[in-house]
């Protein structure tokens, strides 16, 4: 039908912004969002074809190659509409043509030199120049959503949350919320502090995990060396309070099950002060690293314009200006009076991403402060909406904004959605890869430090 650009083209003109397209076999759905945290699901039939939205919302291209792979929906006017799941093996049929003198191709992956998931990167160069970057995902596509279609709501979970073992937190917990706001259920006080002690337990390990893999980046061993010790401290620490180090099983749909005595989190609350401290120290060595530093400016530069342009989210975009945040509008969860920040720089390179984390680690360190107070105890959500057939959980994960759709069948999964920061900012990379050199491709790379499970699910 053709009023799926004109909905989305008036919601826009009203203030809602993109955030997630999903097909089902006769419906589009779009996700929107507004600065105040407010969703709005829109719901349009199809019979294969709809008009695209990619040129209002560039952000949307991943999810209509998504839809047009799953689902087989036409996107009239997005052209040329290029395989994303579907790896065809045709060169012409998923990359873009680039022409001129001296340009030629360079493969990298899918298999890697480091244990990580597979991801193909097929360079356009001149010399060592990037022209454009074709990036190919997808490759471990587990189907974890279509394999959660049937189950009850509580094993539902465990598809959302073993998707990504680093986000194994955020996905879970926006699943959980999805469910909840299907059910008219209201996280209590209680519930909504034990799930963003979760949430910044993970962006605490993923943030110094992060700074790790920019010093490896460049070569400089010491840093990353201390900042993954740092990291290994934290996951112990995970593992202390909830018995596993990503924080598997620590999320249950309509409340927690974690009980965390009084002596264990002041225990917890001391550690956290003392990675908070050795991480301020480790910090201002890198800063006074001048051979460390000539490296980042200027590097892989992702500005405020085209972040928005793209949808990217977390600190790539806030990285570059684009001072949003979901924990500052975030319901169910305790973020009352929290505010994101940006660099001072916000260049949107490799310097201001990684000054981005070390920032978002400062206030880290306080919300986990505010939290670790007091026993935790057993918590469960209570009645507060109405029922309905779909809900949708948002939560910033430690690399942005991850959202949620459950659509359920009574207590049955019907159909899950999962949309992951990751999956957001991955066209990202390849826009800020060109006009670089091929060699600082994957310092680029690491100062987005993107899961690729995220996008196998």
């Amino acid at each position: 039908m053709s009023d799926h650009r004109e909905r989305f083209a008036l919601a826009l003109s009203d203030g809602w912004r993109f955030a997630d397209l999903h097909s089902t076999p006769t419906e589009i759905r779009t996700l929107l969002v507004r600065d105040d945290g407010r969703t709005l699901l829109e719901r349009t039939p199809h019979a294969g074809s709809v008009p695209t939205i990619v040129d209002l919302a560039p952000a949307a291209g991943w999810d209509e190659r998504e839809a047009h792979d799953r689902d087989g929906v036409r996107f009239e006017g997005h052209e040329p509409l290029r395989p994303l799941l579907d790896h065809d093996l045709r060169l012409d049929r998923w990359t873009v043509p680039v022409h001129g003198h001296d340009a030629h191709q360079v493969a990298v992956g899918p298999i890697h030199a480091g244990v990580i998931e597979s991801g193909h990167f097929r360079f356009h160069v001149v010399g060592e120049r990037i022209l454009h970057l074709d990036a190919r995902l997808f490759y471990k596509h587990r189907g974890l959503e279509r394999a959660a279609e049937g189950r009850t709501l509580d094993e539902g979970l465990a598809y959302a949350a073993r998707a990504c073992g680093a986000c194994a937190a955020a996905n879970g917990i926006a699943y959980a919320l999805a469910c909840e706001d299907a059910l008219g259920l209201a996280p209590t006080p209680q519930l909504a502090r034990v799930r963003t002690l979760l949430l910044e337990l993970e962006r605490m390990w993923s943030h110094l995990n992060d700074i790790a893999a920019v010093c490896a980046g460049v070569g400089l061993a010491a840093g990353n060396n201390r900042f993954a010790a740092l990291t290994e401290r934290a996951r112990r620490l995970n593992a202390a309070l909830t018995g596993h180090r990503f924080l598997f099983g620590s999320v249950r749909v309509g409340g927690s099950d974690l009980l965390i005595e009084r002596v264990v989190v002041h225990a917890a609350r001391e550690e956290v002060e003392a990675l908070r401290e050795e991480s301020r120290s480790a910090w201002r060595e890198l800063l006074f690293n001048g051979s460390f530093q000539d490296r980042l400016p200027d590097v892989g530069v992702l500005d405020a314009a085209n972040a928005r342009i793209l949808g990217a989210v977390g600190p790539a975009a806030r990285a570059a200006g684009v001072a949003e945040d979901a924990r500052a509008a975030a319901s169910g969860l305790a973020y009352d009076g929290f505010a994101p920040v940006v660099p001072k720089r916000a260049a949107g390179d490799v310097r201001a991403r990684l000054e981005q984390r070390a920032l978002e680690l400062l206030q880290t360190f306080e919300v986990l402060e505010r939290l670790l107070e007091g026993r935790i105890g057993p918590a469960d959500a209570a009645p507060g909406g109405v029922e309905r057939p779909i809900g949708v959980g948002r939560v910033e994960s430690a690399r942005g904004a991850t959202s949620c759709v459950v659509e359920r069948d009574g207590d049955r999964v019907a159909r899950l959605r999962l949309r992951t920061g990751s999956y957001a900012n991955w066209p990202a990379v390849a826009h800020a890869a060109v006009g670089n050199l091929l060699p600082d491709f994957p310092l680029i790379n690491k100062s987005f430090e993107l899961c690729y499970a995220c996008a196998d699910r």
